[in-house]
């Protein structure tokens, strides 16, 4: 039997997670509900003409109204057993490749709006999350302006993620880095080495899609 990759992994946990929090549980989504986060997953995967609102603000409208229209139509339980079997064919092809980060970030979305969350002890899921860090940090940083910034984690090494005239370190696991790129940055457990009005602008500019 072929390992399970870090998607399907994440995909399933969140499942359960949303399963046992409920419809009306809290998220770190601005605004957004469980059932809303389940909706937008939904939509994603299964409602391709909808689903550019989700980067394109002017369609977010369009996005919106699948979301709802997705509650109405299948409930949450139905929305959670289509988050569990997966996106069709043919994006279930390329589920590992663009679903890894998706799911991660969501799954701690949930996990870190309730109180009492610690950071995951998970060495297969580090390895995973520094993979798509190196591919991804060039996107996840290129708003910010004018700072350099090396990522550092333990047992990992270090990369440049953006050139500067000054350069920012921030340390920390690569689930926690990760989430400070995606704009999670108050729950990312992160630290800073850097000049402090750099670091001031770091944390102050956009990250993310």
């Amino acid at each position: 039997m072929p390992p399970t990759s870090t998607a399907l992994s994440e995909r399933r946990a969140l499942a359960a997670l949303l399963e046992e929090k409920g419809p009306l549980a809290p998220t770190l989504c601005e605004g957004w509900t469980t059932s809303d986060l389940a909706a937008h997953l939904y939509v994603r995967e299964h409602k391709p003409l909808a689903a550019p609102g989700i980067l394109v603000p002017q369609l977010a409208g369009l996005t919106e109204r699948a979301m709802e229209a997705a509650k109405a139509d299948i409930g949450y339980p139905g929305l959670l057993a289509a988050i569990r079997n997966g996106p069709p064919f043919p994006l279930s092809l390329v589920d590992s490749s663009v679903n890894t980060l998706e799911y991660f970030v969501h799954h701690e979305d949930v996990r870190r709006a309730s109180k009492g969350w610690e950071p995951r002890v998970d060495a297969d899921l580090d390895r995973a999350l520094w993979s798509v860090l190196r591919r991804s940090a060039w996107l996840l940083t290129r708003r910010v302006k004018g700072v350099g910034l090396e990522l550092s984690a333990e047992s990992f090494g270090s990369f440049g993620a953006k050139s500067g005239a000054v350069r920012v370190v921030m340390k920390g696991g690569p689930q926690e880095l990760l989430l400070f790129l995606v704009g999670r940055k108050d729950v990312a457990r992160v630290s800073f080495d850097g000049p402090q009005d750099a670091v001031s602008s770091l944390k102050d500019s956009r990250f993310g899609l």
